[in-house]
């Protein structure tokens, strides 16, 4: 597989990499298939694994692979931002494509990305992957929290250049070479743990146009092989997309309570009525309200995960994954009110930033 053909290629791809044996080849892959590539820049962070053999035996395989390994990280940087300014750096394309080493990149995905950001005039493109869900967990959780992130930065409000609201998802990040680097690039954000999100905030203050879009058809990705791995990893981040906010919080899970989890109980309300442990007078009217608020949620909940890629059928999975999300939300919570340590790929990190750092941005 030959990219060097297209020399002229306009994108320079970037993929961090750290003990991903099990996904680089796919990746590689996917995104040598594609048009407009100049060069592949895979930055392996440090992996204890078989991610250098892997991707050792793909360099026959794609010609335009660049393999650059990192021996140490600096102090003060976060693994993949350090990995993602090491690649940027050595990136020469007029855009730059930072993706993980677990994605996909369905046929054709990135000149049709591409293209809509050329013609829109789009500073930086990105786009939410369709989520490959395979267990109970991930089937209960990641489709709850999706649907919850794209209520919290809706699409439309990104989209807006007439709004503050800034989003991207880190899993697909298309920016202009110069956009990057006039708003610092990933070195401005070193220790920032959500970067995706911080450098669209960044983009967008300097007056540069976002495009964020659900992108099931374009891109897919597991993010997570293990429940430990999901626990760590949205441990990391979901108090920070929460707002840092208790109230936030509050309100989140109080909505997660008495919109799912409270209705779905009717049926244990019926049974006790009919065991005579309630007054059917007072349970009626509850049940009955419970029923219609189950129903239009499920409704709701349905129509949002279809939208953002995922299969209806996983709708069946809302009250588990509400659930789930509230410990998550909790414990995130905790990890960082008590100064706790953010655990990731093997590392621990005492000292991170979660807010975007302030800064001259030409």
């Amino acid at each position: 597989m030959s990219i060097t053909e297209n020399s002229d290629g306009r994108v320079s791809v970037i993929i961090p990499a750290r003990n991903e044996e099990a996904n680089i080849a796919r990746a590689v892959r996917s995104v040598a298939a594609q048009e407009d590539v100049r060069e592949i820049l895979v930055v392996d962070d440090q992996s204890t694994d078989r991610t250098s053999e892997v991707l050792k035996a793909l360099k026959p395989e794609v010609s335009g692979l660049r393999v650059m390994r990192i021996d140490s990280l600096p102090p003060g940087w976060l693994g993949k931002t350090h990995a993602a300014a090491v690649g940027a750096r050595a990136a020469d394309a007029s855009w730059l494509l930072f993706t993980d080493a677990d994605t996909k990149h369905l046929p054709g995905s990135l000149r049709q990305l591409l293209r809509r950001a050329e013609q829109e005039n789009v500073n930086l493109l990105s786009v939410s992957p369709g989520q490959v869900t395979l267990t109970w967990w991930e089937k209960a959780a990641i489709p709850v929290i999706y649907a919850w992130l794209a209520k919290r930065f809706r699409f439309e409000e990104v989209n807006n250049p007439a709004s503050p609201r800034a989003a991207a998802n880190g899993q697909y990040i298309l920016i202009r070479r110069d956009s990057y680097f006039r708003v610092g690039g990933h070195e401005s954000l070193r220790n920032v743990v959500l970067e995706d999100v911080a450098l669209a905030q960044r983009v967008k203050a300097s007056g540069g146009r976002l495009l964020f879009l659900p992108g099931a058809q374009w891109v897919r990705t597991r993010m997570y092989l293990t429940f430990r791995g999901m626990w760590e990893g949205w441990t990391k981040n979901l108090y920070l997309l929460a707002g840092e906010s208790a109230g936030a919080l509050l309100a989140t899970i109080i909505e997660f309570c008495f919109l799912d989890l409270v209705p779905a109980a009717s049926p244990i309300i019926l049974a006790a009525a009919a065991a005579g442990s309630l007054s059917w007078t007072r349970v009626v009217p509850f049940v009955i309200a419970g029923i219609l608020v189950f129903l239009w949620r499920s409704s709701r909940y349905r129509h949002t995960i279809v939208k953002l890629g995922f299969e209806p059928t996983l709708a069946k999975y809302r009250i588990p994954g509400a659930i789930l999300v509230c410990l998550l939300l909790l414990n995130s919570a905790w990890t960082y009110c008590r100064g706790g340590k953010v655990k990731w790929k093997g590392r621990t990190y005492g000292s991170v930033t979660r807010k975007v750092p302030e800064g001259r941005v030409e």
